[in-house]
């Protein structure tokens, strides 16, 4: 009897659950690790907000009501409430909102890893976290199941933040706000180039990100490993410093090869991909901020006004306003679209990938997020930055200067 359950129990599938803060930034390379590790065989559970289940689902263009099989294994979503109404909140006030999830989190993940075996499934083998929810870590510690942080910026902003936390090399203060910081593996940074929740005079609203992020970094002893969504080469010299303090595993990139990239489907994939089958080669400006920059209505009339003097063509990504960030909407100068005609193309999502893969494409005018910059980066895309908020400032100094 005892063999026979050894036996089942080894013929067990292993099961990883990946938890992700819910935005795209996030959920997108958590998403691509977790379709690698089922195409090796692996059980995979994904978890996120029950509020971006239906964004989730749009923007990566698939469902998650079943499972979805990837080689030998597959990978299943659950969702949790934050215990927040979907309508009328501004979870963008992460001094409200981060200590509202990080009370959902420790009230409902023990539950998700204790209800799978109670289900019928293996019992979770792994937890791997990102950044912004740090707790996850504490979590895992209490449940005895090992965890592992997937890294999703740059080494280089990991290194930053390492250094700043463990106090390894001076950096700015509100009494020195200009000195130089001299990070090994590292060009020489400005203050204005450092991540925006470590810079002395950043906003306010910046001070409780800073302190969540370094939060991470004060559990990443309770981490069995680090993996980084990026590679070796990129990075090098930072590679071989950070290996002196932690274990990092560059896994990177996530997505697929850029000469193996899937069809773009869905009505809107589609209808991007045929546009810019009518375009000619290198002429189309694609520009798109992310998931969590939204313009202000004066940025959006200088851009526009810029892109039609120029006369480019541009396929241009316009996110609507989201409630629950208490955005404001905007929209574009009066007369602008039929002035464009037929030489630029607006819409509210963009297939990033197929895209970027596209012989129109030349340049991209980009937020710099880490995922954006890693993608572009692989398809030698020329870049226009406008980096906003976080790490999309240092990525900014490295696309121009380093990479």
């Amino acid at each position: 009897m005892g063999s026979k359950t050894k036996e089942a129990r080894t013929a067990q599938p292993l099961h990883v659950l990946l938890v992700s803060f819910a935005a795209q930034g996030f959920i997108s390379p958590t998403l691509r690790l977790g379709k690698l590790l089922a195409s090796r065989g692996l059980l995979v559970t994904f978890t996120t907000t029950q509020d971006f289940r239906k964004l989730l689902e749009k923007q990566n263009d698939i469902s998650t009501d079943h499972p979805l099989q990837f080689g030998s294994g597959s990978l299943r979503f659950e969702f949790f409430s934050d215990g927040l109404p979907d309508e009328g909140t501004n979870r963008l006030d992460v001094d409200f909102y981060l200590p509202v999830l990080e009370k959902a989190l420790r009230e409902k993940l023990p539950l998700i890893v204790k209800s799978q075996p109670e289900n019928g499934r293996p019992t979770v083998s792994c937890i791997v976290n990102n950044p912004f929810i740090p707790w996850v870590c504490d979590i895992a510690e209490e449940l005895a199941v090992p965890c592992a942080t997937l890294w999703v910026q740059s080494c280089g902003v990991f290194a930053t933040y390492y250094h700043y936390l463990h106090k390894l090399v001076p950096f700015p203060t509100d009494d020195e706000p200009e000195i130089e910081i001299k990070i090994p593996g590292l060009p020489v940074l400005k203050a204005d180039e450092l991540p925006s929740f470590l810079q002395p005079r950043r906003p306010e609203k910046f001070k409780f990100l800073g302190k969540i992020m370094l939060a991470q970094f004060e559990r990443l002893p309770k981490s069995f490993c680090v993996l980084t969504d990026g590679f070796e080469a990129l990075e090098k010299d930072t590679h071989g410093v950070l290996s002196k303090f932690c274990k990092l595993r560059p896994i990177g990139p996530l997505f697929k090869g850029t000469k193996t990239l899937p069809a773009a489907t869905g009505d809107v994939a589609v209808d991007c991909i045929k546009w810019l089958d009518s375009r000619p080669a290198s002429s189309v400006v694609y520009i798109s901020f992310g998931t969590i920059v939204h313009l202000s209505q004066q940025q959006v009339d200088e851009l526009a006004y810029g892109v039609l003097n120029s006369g480019v063509s541009f396929l241009w990504v316009m996110r609507p306003a989201r409630k629950d960030f208490s955005q404001t909407p905007v929209d574009f100068p009066e007369g602008f679209l039929e002035k464009v005609g037929d030489k630029g193309k607006v819409v509210d999502w963009a297939p990033q990938l197929q895209v970027l893969g596209h012989p129109a494409v030349k340049c991209f005018f980009t937020h710099c997020g880490w995922n954006s910059s890693v993608e572009t980066l692989s398809f030698g895309i020329p870049v226009v930055c406008f980096p906003h908020v976080g790490d999309q400032i240092m990525n900014c100094k490295f696309l121009v200067d380093v990479f």
